[in-house]
C-alpha cells in the first residue's frame, strides 16, 4: 500500500535570498561604483565621445621619462633615444616651426588678398564717379556721391572656412570674454556650463542620489574677469623629457643608479608634465606646490634649474614624506645642499597656508576623484560607499585651496590650478567658484591666460578636448593612440 508524503513548498523570496538587491549592492566592487558614475555624469557631458574615453581610461595610462639633471644626463639621454623615444622638446620646437611657417604663408595670402580687395575697391569706386559724370539718364544721377570706408568694404567680405576667427573681446556685465573660447551651440557640451557646487544641498547627500547633486549649479558671473591669449613659451634649457610617438605603447626601462648614486629617470603619466611645464617658472623665482605629493611634478620644476626656492607642501606627513623619498632618489647631496635651502619641505592644508602676497608662481594640483585610479584601483578609492560625502564635497575643498593660493601670490604672479578628472564641476566649475569668492571676499581680480596657443605646440603628442568646450582651461582627454591623462588645468594670474 503506497503512503502519501506532504511537500512543503518555500516561498520565493527566501530561495533568492542571496540575490536580493542589498545583496548584490554589497557586492559592487568600489572600480563598478566608479565606472556606473562616470557612464551616467560624463555620458551626459561628453556624449558619444565618452565610449572612446571609457575603453582608454580601462587601459593601462602611457608614462614619459623625465632624464635627471644629478645622473648621467647624456648616457640615459642616449640609452632612451636608441629605444625609440623622442625627445619632447625636439617635438615642440618642430610644432612651432610648422605653425610660424603656416603663418608666415597666411601673412602672404593675406597681403595679396589685401591687395586685389583694393584694386576691386577703387575700380568700383572710379566706375560711381564715371557714372555719376556722364549718366546714361538723368533718372540714374545720384543726389551725392557715397565713399565708403575700406574697413567697411573689408567687413563684408566673405570669411574662408578655414581662416581662424579674430579674437575680439567683449563686455558683458563687467566680465570680458573672448569670443573664440565661448562654447558653440552646435557642439555636444551637456552639462559643461552646469559646474559650480551648490551650497543648499549641504547635510543632504545622503537624501539626494547622486547623478542628481550636480543639478544644483548657477552660472552666472557677478565679478570681473578679463580672459587673454598667452602667447610666449621657451621650453626649459636644461629639461630633458622622452615619449613615444602616437600610437607607440612601447614601456620605458626601469631607473637604474648613476655613478652619483642617485636614479637616472623619472616615470610619470604623460599629462602631469603640462601643469608644471606651463607654470613656466624663471630664474630665481619662489614657487609653492600647494599639494606636492607624490613628488613628481615638484621634481620636474627642480629639474628646469630655475626656482630659486620650491616649498613643497601637503596635509598629511605620509605624504610629505613620500615628497621626501622621491627627493632623496633624484637629488644629489640632497640633506647637505637641498634641504631647508632649496627645497623646504612644509606639512599644513593649503587653506590653511597664509604666507599671502609671497610666491612668484604656484603650482595647484587639488585631490580630485583621480578618474583613472578610480577604475582601476579598488584600494583607497573615492567611490567606497563610506567616502560618499567626501565625495561629494571635493569641490568645495578644492576651491577652498584655489582661493587660498590665489591670495598667496604675489600682484602679478600666476598659478596653474590642474586636477586628473574630466569633471566640469571640478574643472571649469572649481575656477569659478574660486574667482568668485576671492572677489566678494577678498576684493581680488584675476586673469585667466588663455593657453591656447600653447598646447597646440603638443598636439602631436596629446589628444586635447574642444577649446570651445571650456571656458577657463584645456584639458588632456584620454585616448587610446596616446593614453595620456586626463589632466585638466588652468593658468591664472593675480592683478597688480
Amino acid at each position: 500500500m503506497l503512503k502519501s508524503r506532504n511537500f512543503w513548498s518555500i516561498q520565493q523570496r527566501w530561495k533568492s535570498g542571496k540575490t536580493r538587491w542589498s545583496i548584490q549592492q554589497r557586492k559592487k566592487t568600489n572600480t563598478g561604483r566608479a565606472l556606473e558614475s562616470f557612464d551616467d555624469f560624463y555620458g551626459s557631458v561628453f556624449g558619444i565621445r565618452w565610449k572612446n574615453m571609457r575603453a582608454a581610461m580601462l587601459t593601462e595610462h602611457k608614462y614619459m621619462a623625465m632624464v635627471n639633471n644629478f645622473g648621467d644626463t647624456e648616457k640615459t639621454c642616449s640609452r632612451l633615444e636608441m629605444d625609440g623615444a623622442i625627445n619632447v622638446k625636439s617635438l615642440v620646437n618642430l610644432a612651432k616651426e610648422r605653425l610660424e611657417g603656416k603663418q608666415t604663408l597666411g601673412l602672404h595670402k593675406n597681403i595679396y588678398e589685401l591687395g586685389d580687395k583694393m584694386d576691386s575697391i577703387t575700380r568700383k569706386q572710379k566706375e560711381k564717379e564715371i557714372q555719376s559724370l556722364y549718366p546714361d539718364n538723368e533718372s540714374q544721377l545720384p543726389d551725392d556721391i557715397e565713399y565708403k570706408d575700406v574697413r567697411d568694404l573689408d567687413e563684408k567680405e566673405p570669411v574662408a572656412e578655414d581662416d581662424e576667427p579674430s579674437v575680439n573681446p567683449v563686455l558683458v556685465h563687467d566680465v570680458c570674454i573672448d569670443e573664440k573660447r565661448m562654447v558653440d551651440p552646435g557642439v555636444n557640451t551637456g552639462g559643461l556650463y552646469e559646474f559650480v557646487p551648490a551650497t543648499k544641498i549641504k547635510g543632504m547627500e545622503d537624501w539626494i542620489p547622486e547623478s542628481e547633486h550636480y543639478r544644483y549649479y548657477q552660472t552666472t558671473a557677478d565679478f570681473p574677469l578679463n580672459i587673454e591669449p598667452e602667447t610666449d613659451f621657451i621650453f626649459p634649457e636644461h629639461l630633458s623629457l622622452y615619449t613615444y610617438e602616437m600610437g607607440n605603447c612601447s614601456e620605458f626601462r626601469r631607473p637604474n643608479k648613476c655613478l652619483t648614486g642617485v636614479l637616472s629617470h623619472y616615470l610619470l603619466d604623460g599629462a602631469s608634465v603640462l601643469p608644471p611645464l606651463l607654470l613656466d617658472v624663471k630664474l630665481g623665482e619662489r614657487v609653492l606646490d600647494a599639494c606636492a605629493a607624490p613628488g613628481g611634478k615638484s621634481l620636474l620644476m627642480l629639474q628646469t634649474l630655475h626656482p630659486e626656492q620650491l616649498v613643497c607642501n601637503d596635509v598629511m606627513e605620509s605624504r610629505v614624506n613620500r615628497v621626501r623619498k622621491v627627493m632623496k632618489e633624484y637629488l644629489f647631496d640632497y640633506e647637505e645642499r637641498w634641504e631647508g635651502q632649496r627645497l623646504v619641505l612644509n606639512q599644513c592644508d593649503a587653506r590653511n597656508l597664509d604666507e599671502y602676497g609671497s610666491y612668484d608662481k604656484i603650482l595647484v594640483d587639488v585631490p580630485c576623484t583621480t578618474d583613472r585610479h578610480s577604475l582601476m584601483e579598488n584600494d583607497n578609492n573615492i567611490f567606497k560607499p563610506t567616502r560618499i560625502k567626501e565625495r561629494l564635497r571635493i569641490p568645495e575643498l578644492q576651491a577652498g585651496i584655489l582661493e587660498n593660493c590665489l591670495r598667496l601670490l604675489k600682484p602679478g604672479g600666476s598659478l596653474v590650478y590642474s586636477t586628473c578628472s574630466l569633471s566640469p564641476v571640478q574643472n571649469d566649475g572649481v575656477v569659478h567658484m574660486a574667482l568668485q569668492k576671492v572677489f566678494h571676499e577678498h576684493g581680488l581680480t584675476c586673469t585667466i591666460k588663455d593657453l591656447s596657443n600653447i598646447v597646440s605646440l603638443f598636439s602631436d603628442i596629446y589628444k586635447f578636448e574642444y577649446p570651445k568646450s571650456l571656458k577657463y582651461g584645456q584639458m588632456v582627454l584620454p585616448y587610446l593612440p596616446a593614453n595620456f591623462g586626463p589632466m585638466y588645468f588652468s593658468k591664472i594670474t593675480r592683478n597688480e
